[in-house]
């Protein structure tokens, strides 16, 4: 168990941006696009032979030629003055124990490169509209990064939000990651795209909420990006949605309508839509598509 390093890209003190995939893979399209964008090239990888099973295994003349594996890899890319490190996880571990130890490894390539912070990227289920712009939720490990976060653009703080009593949670190894660089001395932040409540029961992906959490990152990060790539893979993802909201029965669509107005602060605009009746939305959605999409 341990990484594999293709080359050392010289680096002294860094800043990393991890993903894996999850909920409408919000997070690693995000911080795909982000990689992709700036060029940044691998230099690193976590072997994968404990912490995974093959996703194939082929055959030749009768023999086994290969097992391929979902792949761990670390990129490297200079801009300006700052060094950055993108980590993306192809699965995460089914075990907790096997992600506490994944986690590890990562932090570890984070440490020998003087990372001095980690960002993680995933989704947020949310009360709203699949027609809305998503907003990203954001989770410090430390007290002190509470202003900066606050500055981003269209961003709030999980322990903020309406209904929360300033809790929260940050689940998978988003959520690990942060918690073990705070024990490790590492600034930490959770970036979390909202995705719609019922969509992210829908086996699709989300791409308004990655461009949403790439907005945040190249805020801060000093970027300006052409993210035009995002919203036409957007729009093919919103005429998904739209055809499969219209299978839904006119009065549940009517209920879950009323979530245009709600934000994610909890102010309703039209009438008063309960938290009961957000689940019951949710519950309803989903019977729905169980049954085939009958009513």
């Amino acid at each position: 168990m341990g990484v594999s390093f293709l080359k050392e890209p010289g680096i002294e003190k860094s800043e990393m941006i991890a993903a894996w995939p999850g909920i409408g893979n919000i997070g690693l399209i995000a911080v795909d696009t982000l990689r992709a964008m700036v060029e940044a090239d691998q230099f690193a990888e976590i072997e994968p032979w404990d912490f995974f099973y093959p996703l194939s295994v082929t055959v030749k003349n009768g023999e086994l030629a290969s097992l391929d594996f979902p792949a761990s890899r670390f990129y490297h890319k200079r801009i300006g003055e700052k060094d950055l490190i993108f980590f993306i996880g192809e699965q995460q571990p089914a075990h907790e124990k096997k992600g506490y130890q994944l986690a590890s490894l990562v932090l570890d390539v984070a440490l020998r490169y003087g990372c001095q912070r980690v960002y993680t990227c995933g989704a947020a289920v949310a009360p709203i509209h699949h027609t809305m712009r998503p907003k990203v939720w954001a989770v410090p490990n430390k007290t002190g990064l509470l202003p900066e976060v606050k500055s981003y653009p269209n961003t709030v703080l999980l322990g903020e939000i309406e209904g929360r009593s300033g809790q929260g949670s940050v689940t998978g190894l988003n959520g690990l990651l942060l918690g073990i660089a705070r024990a490790r001395g590492l600034d930490g932040i959770s970036l979390l795209g909202e995705i719609p409540v019922y969509i992210s029961q829908f086996p699709t992906s989300y791409p308004r909420a990655s461009k949403s959490v790439v907005e945040v990152l190249a805020h801060h990060l000093q970027l300006t990006l052409d993210l035009s790539n995002l919203d036409n893979l957007a729009g093919q993802v919103d005429e998904t949605i739209e055809k499969i909201y219209e299978q839904i029965p006119p009065e549940m669509r009517q209920r879950i309508d009323q979530l245009k107005s709600v934000g994610v602060s909890g102010e309703e605009a039209q009438g008063p839509i309960t938290e009961d009746e957000k689940r019951r939305i949710v519950q309803n959605v989903d019977e729905f598509f169980k049954k085939g999409g009958k009513a």
